[in-house]
């Protein structure tokens, strides 16, 4: 080495810059002949599984796992909660409703199981569209447990080697720097992973906006913004919704484009797959069903009686039946029911990830797994805490890290990856392994998941 260096000192200046100059042009060739190959090589895949479960932030789930950046990686800074005042909580705030959470839990994350274990439910946490940029603090990440109506609860996490998941996500890539792509709720996130984009109520009724000051910060909750963007649950004018729904206050067909769209245009199956769909559209839904986790039915495109609706949009046993048989549609997006779907406070850990396992293993043991992509990964980080600030795009997110599980014969094997992606990357890969056009420049300029493959 020392010889090299005392070679280059020794040349003309010329000759140096002649040498950095060819470095420069044959790692720009090196670079462009990897995406190349990346925009090739994804063709190898044919049938992209995207497995939506619900509300778990990464350090919530995946927090001890060896290898990503975890729990034991977090600051005192981003791990001490602070309260109004901006002074740190003696304890952690208690959790109400519950005799089984001590009232003097340490300002510090805690596990969960020593209390409740993952086959039980928890209550749900706070998650919302204001009140996470809140929890999140400017990047300090020190409010979730004030900013929240079960306090303390976010904090929380689990024994990461008790997950049903964990094999997976050891065997296949783990991806610990993807974030939630809107700041808050399950509504605003299934909207962002099919149409990269926040829906809008022109002239919503007044009592379901939000107020905010002159610097947009939350004086009072609402469904919509000040300006009609719906960032909380809302309903659609669209079957299904909830029985006695005052008319005026579902939310209109949108008419921007959803990936659905995109890929139709091409004529390129897909379909979207829910647990207890063909109930609640007979109007028997399971009590655990959640219309607001139905993201099409919210558009033009898929509105009641249209041929769209009917063709794409299935219930869960249906793909289940596919994926046996091998008869998968190029795009599958998978929602459980609310049962299965992990949702803090109607459904538990455990039980959610088996019906995830399940819906996995029928891709892999069916005809479709040697070309298939399977996506398992989360809507939002449900209120619960992460110590990973995530990066600042735009007014809508994204949010907190979400665990992420790329599985596919094309996966790396055993990799935590440390890329930074996003809901949107999901829809960036689709666009890219089919030639689709970007739906907005969020989805155009994610990352398409280009570092979890190894073709």
């Amino acid at each position: 080495m020392k010889a090299i260096v005392f070679f280059y000192a020794t040349l003309h200046r010329a000759t140096k810059l002649l040498i950095i100059l060819c470095t420069l042009v044959c790692f720009g060739a090196c670079k462009g002949k990897k995406a190349a190959n990346f925009d090739q090589d994804i063709k190898k895949i044919n049938h992209v599984v995207v497995i939506y479960m619900e509300n778990h932030s990464f350090d919530n789930l995946y927090g001890e796992f060896e290898g990503a950046d975890g729990i034991s990686n977090a600051s005192d800074s981003a791990i001490i909660q602070l309260d109004d005042q901006d002074k740190p909580f003696t304890f952690l705030p208690e959790i109400p409703r519950s005799s089984v959470f001590p009232v003097n839990l340490p300002n510090h994350y805690f596990n969960i199981d020593q209390y409740v274990p993952s086959d039980q439910e928890i209550p749900d946490v706070t998650h919302r569209y204001y009140q996470e940029i809140m929890q999140i603090n400017g990047g300090k990440m020190n409010k979730f447990a004030f900013y929240n109506h079960t306090k303390g609860l976010a904090m929380g996490h689990y024994k990461t080697e008790l997950l049903p998941l964990v094999n997976l996500a050891k065997e296949y890539t783990l991806c610990d720097r993807f974030f939630h792509s809107a700041f808050g709720s399950s509504f605003l996130n299934h909207q962002w992973l099919i149409a990269a984009a926040t829906p809008i109520f022109p002239n919503a009724p007044a009592m379901h906006l939000a107020k905010v000051d002159s610097t947009g910060r939350m004086i009072s909750d609402g469904t919509y913004t000040p300006e009609g963007y719906a960032v909380n649950t809302a309903y659609s004018v669209n079957a299904p919704h909830p029985k006695g729904m005052d008319s005026t206050a579902l939310m209109p067909n949108q008419k921007n484009p959803t990936i659905g769209d995109r890929l139709s245009e091409k004529n390129i199956s897909w379909a979207w797959y829910s647990g207890g769909w063909d109930d609640a559209l007979a109007g028997n839904p399971d009590g655990t069903f959640q219309y607001h986790h139905q993201p099409f039915i919210y558009y033009a495109s898929f509105a009641d009686g249209t041929k769209a609706k009917k063709d794409h949009l299935k219930d869960e046993q249906e793909f289940l039946a596919a994926a046996r048989k091998g008869t998968l549609p190029a795009v599958s997006f998978v929602k459980p029911l609310g049962i299965n779907n992990e949702h803090p406070g109607y459904s538990d850990v455990y039980h959610g990830e088996k019906h995830a396992l399940e819906l996995v293993n029928a891709v892999l043991n069916g005809p479709n797994s040697k070309d298939a992509l399977v996506i398992v990964t989360y809507d939002e980080n449900g209120g619960f805490w992460d110590h990973v600030a995530p990066p600042v795009v735009d007014k809508w997110g994204p949010g907190s890290r979400i665990p992420a599980i790329i599985i596919s014969p094309f996966a790396k094997k055993g990799f935590v990856d440390h890329t930074q992606y996003e809901t949107v990357s999901i829809l960036a890969f689709i666009e890219k392994r089919w030639g689709l056009k970007p739906l907005t420049d969020r989805d155009k300029n994610a990352n398409p998941l280009r570092n979890a493959f190894e073709f």
